[in-house]
């Protein structure tokens, strides 16, 4: 369920609107990104911090689209956390019922599909996550990621093969 933001609206009821629109969203993503349940809830409550914090920057640039806004907070958080000495030694080889509950109750994931994704290398994983998990169009996904439209699109088609390859019984390539 999505608010629509109304002009004028404080800090406060913005931050409010934002954590109840987009909170499963972001999880969602940061669990794909991380692959550990516990870290993606420690991003998500950091992302939710940094835009708290980051709350003038958004007002003063007159940011148009704040989901795409918020998804790079989420992905330079998952990245900082990715950075943690901590990280390292995580498990993230994740099995279908390792999936939290929130991916487990989308109907239309293919499961083992979202375990591929979730390998990939990260350039091509914030692309495929923000575009088709989050439903982010070309142009909102290169705001999110500070990326040209076209730099998306390159990113998309180079993830798609690889996952095609992948799923024809190839190995992976890294571009």
């Amino acid at each position: 369920m999505e608010h629509a933001e109304v002009p004028g609206m404080n800090r406060e009821e913005r931050l409010r609107c934002w954590i109840e629109s987009y909170s499963d969203q972001i999880l969602r993503m940061c669990f794909l990104y991380l692959s550990d349940q516990t870290q993606a809830e420690d991003a998500l409550q950091d992302t939710w911090i940094k835009a708290w914090k980051h709350m003038d920057d958004y007002e003063r640039k007159g940011i148009e689209n704040a989901k795409a806004w918020l998804m790079r907070i989420a992905i330079n958080t998952c990245k900082d956390h990715q950075r943690t000495g901590w990280f390292r030694h995580i498990d993230k080889r994740k099995a279908p019922e390792d999936l939290p509950q929130q991916l487990l109750q989308a109907a239309d994931t293919d499961h083992s599909l979202s375990l591929l994704v979730m390998a990939l290398p990260d350039k091509y994983k914030q692309v495929i996550l923000l575009h088709y998990y989050q439903g982010l169009t070309q142009k909102e996904t290169a705001q999110a990621l500070g990326l040209s439209p076209a730099a998306v699109l390159r990113r998309l088609r180079s993830a798609e093969a690889q996952l095609k390859q992948i799923l024809s019984g190839g190995e992976a390539y890294d571009e």
